[in-house]
């Protein structure tokens, strides 16, 4: 009498999950810490550098350029020229290219190829400034958020314009904004000064007004951009099929425009509105609403309740 001894059949080969495991609530309330800390802290200088320094000029000068520059990334670089959420006419198209430049992120052209190509490749290998390439260990999530958050700038290599804009190198206009680039980030950092120094009448002034209205107001913005890469990749909701790992991350929703809502907007990328739920403060959507009403904006692509139901996870 023979015997067949049963075997385990083996497992089959095929690509390892790209989740290996979710932080606990620890692990989370630190990353969570690490992300708002700086900001309180930041906050808190202020105070004392009244009066050494700063004053309402400067505050004022700082505000109106990072809004202004901070929302021609947000509308212009981003929903307008990335994703095409809306259609501009020339006084608009051309305002929003030039107030993006003033932001100091790169020339208009070569902002959008870098974000379509994130797009296309979100947290996978080609993506410029996934956080997720080197893998789910402590070492590796610091690599991973050192390069998504600024680390990927040095990177010599740059994305193919060619490739992934060639609708923007076809516009003479935004050709020659594209080429204004370095003198767009000297007006945006002497204008201020200049401001100042009208303002106090005074050298002081306008040296006070080029640090904070200048140097700050751009360093502020670039972490704030900065931190959509990174933390909004990291930290947050997910309540949208997204097949990257985009997240909602509320506490940067009013500094950044609308931007951190960032699960909502690689759910539906095209959308002009990325505050899609109830509660979720959306500045850049309001002002586009703005445009369309003036009939600056046309074409926009809002999005519907029967979408917005589909998009979420549990649909």
């Amino acid at each position: 009498m023979t015997t067949t001894l049963e075997t385990t059949p083996p497992p089959v080969q095929g690509p390892k999950p790209l989740i290996g495991r979710r932080r606990g609530g620890v692990e989370q309330l630190g990353v969570q810490l690490f992300v708002i800390i700086p900001l309180l802290a930041l906050g808190a200088a202020v105070p004392f550098a009244w009066g050494w320094g700063l004053g309402w000029a400067d505050v004022a000068i700082a505000t109106a350029f990072f809004i202004v520059s901070g929302l021609g990334v947000t509308i212009g670089y981003h929903r307008l020229f990335t994703h095409g959420s809306f259609k501009a006419n020339r006084g608009l198209k051309i305002a929003l290219a030039v107030a993006g430049g003033m932001s100091a992120q790169g020339s208009v052209i070569e902002w959008v190829a870098d974000h379509r190509r994130h797009h296309a490749f979100s947290d996978r290998e080609g993506d410029p400034h996934s956080p997720w390439l080197f893998g789910t260990g402590p070492v590796a999530v610091a690599k991973g958020f050192w390069h998504s958050h600024m680390g990927w700038l040095f990177d010599r290599d740059r994305t193919n314009v060619e490739r992934f804009a060639p609708d923007l190198l076809a516009d003479p206009d935004l050709r020659k904004v594209d080429k204004l680039f370095p003198a767009l980030t000297v007006i945006s950092m002497l204008l201020p000064a200049l401001l100042g120094g009208l303002v106090t009448w005074s050298w002081a002034g306008a040296l006070s007004a080029f640090f904070w209205g200048g140097i700050i107001r751009v360093a502020l913005l670039h972490h704030v951009t900065w931190s959509v890469n990174s933390i909004c990749h990291m930290v947050g909701e997910r309540p949208f099929k997204s097949r990257d790992k985009a997240a909602n991350f509320w506490p940067l929703a009013i500094i950044s425009f609308g931007e951190s809502w960032h699960n909502s907007h690689h759910a539906d990328p095209t959308s002009a509105r990325h505050g899609v739920l109830r509660g979720q403060l959306d500045i850049s959507a309001r002002l586009i609403w703005v445009f369309e009403k003036l009939g600056w904006a046309t074409d926009v692509r809002w999005p519907t309740p029967d979408r917005i139901a589909k998009l979420r996870v549990n649909a």
